[in-house]
């Protein structure tokens, strides 16, 4: 039942490698076989044990459609086996609502006709294998990357197959011998604390690395921990069970929020996994129950994690949480767990058991199971490392969880294999889902600020986020930057005390003026871009998606510090308000930059002469605008320009505002067009000039 390790990608021949690509195809497809094969009968893949996902026999199919729907897209193949299954199987691993979850919306096949299903799958991908041309190295542009794709996607259900399963009664269940569980059960051993030293962390992983992985692994992110001290054994049902008699789970003092809604709403006492009688606890492993095993790992969801480490801050008057992703990392680099794979010494990939151990079996330097025996979870919600992208041939693989609902869990556990049971490998659950997961506590006085950011989606402020931060179009530079460089070149020899970005959407001029200024205040009429920009200097990083075409979407993240921006940020205010009606606060300007506003406000004239009241003299004004004058946001009567006045004279927008600042200011410069590019979707854009006039205040 041990499994193979993910094949390294960059040595030997290519021969060599289709035949290792072959072999661990073979080995995790039969594993994912074998797995079912404890299931006692056909009707047991009709259960549902859990509510808000389906029967096993969705999980059972949607492996092998993957390896179909996958190769398809890549034209590895031209021809499906079966439509119908390679929809039906496809879509909803993920919790779904009760309409989705109606069973009036599913035929579900015959048993046996997925086993066939599910042959035909294998003959087509071996055949895929063998007739594959390919070059070595293999990296994520590879014709071969989508069958490793589709392996090591089999590898993920695998484990959380067996977590479902697990949840089955014991009447649906058949154990089979190869199989086997753990017989040692004793006394939980005393737990300690442990000092790990502060220091760096890093990780680094290329698309050209020598291993398979998910788009979340990918990019550089280094870190600096401070010194903890840690659990030196994985919290044993023995020591969690002290949080249970004392009254843990009635105790809402000790759960968060979110936690608390979970715990009043599953009425839960005590584990899932664990199930009380009179005589005790009873516990359950894949296939069998029996009295709790004091000495082998609890598993729980985040949520009863972090209760108990509540409690046992409480109960020790010191301060008690969850590992971070890095103090994780950290740990596991101070004991020497440096290797790229993990391939022995731990409880992982079937070499021992199908179930945990005792949590004092598997040392790794003063530790315990630093990796293996059961999945530990951290306070960390997963996020994208810079130069994090995703995979054109699996684009919702990870951006779905980028949600802030979505916690790390790092270690692997006893079935945890293929790039589960590597370094560098990143998964994570929601809190309320249970795997094969337990934990590890520290004690650290370090405040964990969890970050409530999300992918921003709506349309039009993505837009303006991309507009603002993101990629070049058509050769057409980035338009507020490029408005705020000529700003400041007005500037040379002038004051630069303060500046005022009228109009500043999601931000990027107000950062960009904070190069040169000691102070810059960014207002904005809308409440969700100044959110959006005030987010961004917060956080330094900046989460949207873009509309592609239809339902399709692509994600991007910008960072402050890779704009050359963060060292600034803090000299930029951001607030909502009104152009027209400015509170008296926002005075004494040297700069007022106004971008695309003056045609999108009620009164034009009256926003002039409010700018005009707020400038030094001597002070520049620069105003852009395409003078797309529409009733939507401008009454027509006042309308600055672009339109024939009382004598039928043509009063262009140019004429028009010289007119009205011609008694308070003189122009800089002649006016200059400057184009910009808005991206709708994929294949839709925006193209407009702009024109940028120059003004200083004279009196």
């Amino acid at each position: 039942m041990q499994q193979l390790p993910t094949p390294n990608l960059r040595e030997g021949s290519v021969e060599q490698k289709r035949q290792e690509i072959l072999a661990y195809f073979l080995n995790a497809y039969d594993t994912y076989e074998a797995l079912f094969s404890n299931l006692a009968n056909d009707d047991a893949f009709y259960q549902r044990p859990e509510k808000l996902r389906h029967p096993l026999i969705f999980y059972y199919g949607h492996t092998a459609t993957f390896f179909i729907n996958k190769l398809i897209l890549a034209k590895q193949l031209n021809q499906r086996i079966n439509p119908q299954f390679e929809s039906m199987f496809a879509i909803g691993v993920d919790e779904m609502s009760w309409d989705d979850l109606n069973d009036d919306h599913y035929d579900w096949p015959e048993v046996q006709q997925v086993r066939d299903y599910r042959r035909q799958v294998k003959a087509r991908v071996c055949d895929v294998i063998a007739r594959l041309e390919f070059t070595m190295p293999i990296d994520w542009n590879s014709p071969m990357w989508p069958v490793i794709m589709g392996i090591e996607h089999e590898r993920i259900h695998l484990e959380t197959s067996s977590v479902l399963i697990r949840q089955l009664p014991l009447e649906w269940i058949a154990p089979q011998p190869e199989w086997r569980l753990c017989l040692e059960r004793g006394q939980a051993p005393e737990n300690t604390l442990i000092a790990v030293e502060g220091g760096k962390v890093s990780q680094s992983k290329r698309q050209d690395g020598d291993y398979y992985g998910w788009d979340n692994e990918y990019g550089q992110m280094n870190a600096e921990v401070e010194a903890f001290r840690t659990s030196r054994y994985l919290v044993s049902n023995g020591e969690f069970l002290a949080f249970v008699e004392a009254g843990g789970y009635l105790e809402d003092r000790y759960w968060q929020p979110e936690g608390l809604k979970w715990r009043q709403y599953t009425h839960a006492m005590y584990p899932v996994f664990w199930r009380s009688t009179d005589t005790g606890y009873i516990y359950r492993a894949m296939t069998e129950e029996f009295p709790l095993p004091l000495n082998w790992p609890v598993e729980v969801n985040y949520h009863e994690a972090k209760a108990f480490c509540n409690w046992k801050s409480a109960q020790l008057g010191k301060p008690i949480r969850l590992p971070t992703e890095n103090e994780w990392m950290r740990l596991r680099d101070s004991v020497g767990l440096t290797q790229v794979l993990y391939t022995d010494g731990a409880n992982l990939q079937l070499c021992q058991y199908a179930s945990s151990v005792p949590v004092n079996w598997h040392a790794q330097g003063d530790f315990f199971d630093v990796v293996g025996n059961v999945w530990q979870w951290t306070e960390t919600p997963i996020y994208p490392f810079p130069g994090f992208d995703v995979h054109p041939l699996y684009d919702d693989f990870t951006t779905p969880t980028f949600d802030n609902k979505h916690n790390l869990i790092k270690g692997g556990s006893w079935i945890s294999s293929g790039n589960e049971a590597t370094r560098d490998c990143r998964y994570a659950f929601r809190r309320h889902f249970y795997q094969h997961a337990g934990f590890r506590y520290v004690e650290s006085a370090k405040t964990i600020q969890v970050s409530d950011m999300d992918y921003e989606s709506d349309t039009q402020v993505s837009q303006y986020c991309e507009f603002h931060y993101g990629d070049r179009y058509f050769d057409v530079g980035n338009y507020p930057q490029r408005c705020a460089q000529i700003c400041l070149q007005f500037m040379h020899g002038k004051p630069t005390r303060r500046a005022l970005d009228l109009g500043c959407a999601v931000g990027r001029a107000s950062f960009e003026l904070a190069k040169l200024f000691e102070q810059v205040d960014g207002i904005d009429f809308s409440a969700r871009f100044i959110k959006t920009a005030i987010q961004l200097q917060s956080s330094g990083e900046l989460r949207y998606q873009l509309v592609d075409e239809g339902d399709l979407t692509s994600f991007r993240v910008r960072r402050l510090q890779e704009l050359g921006l963060i060292a600034v940020s803090h000299k930029v205010n951001f607030a909502q308000g009104d152009g027209c009606n400015l509170k008296p606060m926002y005075d004494n300007y040297d700069l007022i930059f106004m971008g695309n506003l003056l045609d999108r406000v009620y009164n034009p004239r009256k926003l002039l002469q409010t700018v005009t009241e707020r400038l030094n003299i001597g002070g520049v004004l620069v105003i852009t605008s395409p003078y797309t004058w529409l009733t939507d946001y401008t009454q027509r009567e006042h309308w600055l320009g672009g339109y024939k006045d009382a004598t039928g004279e043509t009063l262009t927008s140019t004429d028009a505002l010289e007119q009205a600042l011609q008694d308070n200011f003189e122009r800089l410069a002649p006016p200059q067009d400057l184009p910009f590019v808005i991206r709708e979707t994929r294949r839709k854009f925006q193209h407009t000039v702009a024109e940028l006039n120059a003004f200083v205040r004279t009196e």
